[in-house]
């Protein structure tokens, strides 16, 4: 069973059906960030150059666009895959696994942190807000809803929102050279995660 925890601000901006960031997300895959043009974009997406820049006034906005669904993307997959009835630990568990299971796989930003670093990694720098604001509100609403639930006790969870948030973001910016270990992270969401947003763990050693 699994019930929706986003915040309605996210669940109002995702649209997986814009054809314009279909096209820029598949011109990316094929060329890079910097030898998509935007003419190249719009052919794709079967508009003018004019009504793409109507709608987007350079490729920067683009490509912040794409980066903004991929997390958006991330989240939905999240709501697919937490099933919000089982033990929290094991939520939490679920929780870590599917977003490092997510970056990892991820075509777009694992071809662009490869080949041109410079073209992505502002947006996930000095210009994450918008995207770690996403995880922030996923996230607030997942530890609210615990405490909501008497898994959690009473305490602002913003901050502790943020910190998990900019923990995914380090895993986007200096991943993991290391096979993914399913038994490691487990243990790490144990002993690490859990008493961090102070979630009990007793009995499950």
């Amino acid at each position: 069973m699994t019930t929706s925890t986003y915040p309605s601000a996210v669940e109002s901006r995702l649209d997986d059906r814009d054809p314009v960031l279909d096209a820029a997300l598949t011109a990316f895959l094929d060329f890079g960030i910097r030898r998509t043009s935007m003419g190249e974009i719009a052919r794709r997406a079967g508009i003018s150059s004019a009504t793409l820049y109507r709608r987007h006034a350079q490729k920067s906005d683009i490509v912040a666009a794409v980066g903004l669904r991929e997390a958006e993307r991330i989240l939905a997959y999240l709501e697919d895959h937490i099933d919000v009835s089982a033990p929290p630990l094991d939520q939490l568990t679920a929780l870590h696994l599917a977003v490092s299971s997510r970056l990892r796989s991820n075509e777009l930003l694992s071809r662009v942190l490869a080949t041109e670093p410079e073209s992505v990694l502002p947006k996930i720098t000095v210009d994450a807000d918008p995207i770690l604001e996403i995880g922030r509100g996923y996230l607030s609403a997942f530890l609210t809803r615990l405490q909501a639930e008497g898994h959690l006790p009473a305490y602002d969870v913003r901050p502790v929102a943020d910190c998990l948030a900019r923990l995914a973001q380090s895993e986007v910016l200096t991943p993991s050279t290391e096979p993914f270990d399913e038994v490691r992270a487990r243990a790490f969401v144990r002993d690490h995660l859990a008493p961090f947003i102070r979630l009990s763990t007793k009995g499950t050693h």
